[in-house]
């Protein structure tokens, strides 16, 4: 193999590694050294790569935020072209893109990194979470599947949803039956979501 294909081979490596270790442990958990082991080579050669863990972190998120994004605008594309539309079927494919890509919280995962990164790149995060998240998600709630109270602007509706998802990803806070599959799961808690705990008298 040439140099420069080994480079590329190992850089893949790194961001693969990488990846599974930062949406599994989050920001701070995970160290450069453990993703050096797991790809099996040394910190000073990692950091050949990528100058230091904020860089790699980035670069995931980066990844992992175009994978979201074409997913959710491919699920909005086909809402476009449904006549009957229904909003807890639609809700839950879009939150089915999330889980796919993310096995923790996704609202969690990028939120709490906020403080452990320079100012730059913390701007740089919040860009790449509004792109690739926050505006499909806006663009998802103007599409009127979903009907939304008076005076709620959909940007504010799909903040909510972010962080109202993470009943999802743990075991503690589980909807529905405990044998209930990640579908279903998935259902129960668009439910809550869009309708609440109460019915109207």
């Amino acid at each position: 193999m040439r140099r420069e294909e080994q480079l590329n081979h190992t850089r893949a490596a790194i961001l693969k590694a990488a990846r599974e270790q930062f949406l599994t442990q989050g920001y701070q958990a995970t160290s450069t050294r453990e993703i050096a082991r797991i790809v099996g080579i040394t910190q000073p050669a990692l950091y050949h790569h990528f100058s230091d863990k904020e860089v790699i972190f980035l670069e995931v998120i980066k990844l992992v935020g175009s994978e979201v994004q074409q997913g959710l605008t491919a699920v909005n594309e086909q809402l476009q072209t449904e006549l009957t539309k229904d909003p807890v079927a639609a809700l839950t494919a879009v939150t089915e893109v999330l889980t796919a890509v993310h096995p923790r919280d996704v609202f969690t995962v990028i939120h709490s990194s906020f403080r452990f990164l320079k100012p730059a790149n913390q701007r740089q995060l919040g860009m790449i979470f509004m792109q690739d998240y926050l505006q499909p998600l806006q663009h998802f709630f103007e599409l009127g599947v979903v009907t939304l109270q008076p005076g709620l602007a959909a940007k504010d509706a799909a903040s909510f949803y972010l962080t109202s998802l993470s009943p999802l990803f743990n075991t503690f806070h589980h909807v529905g039956p405990a044998d209930a599959t990640q579908h279903d799961q998935t259902i129960a808690l668009i439910k809550l979501i869009l309708f609440g705990v109460a019915t109207k008298k």
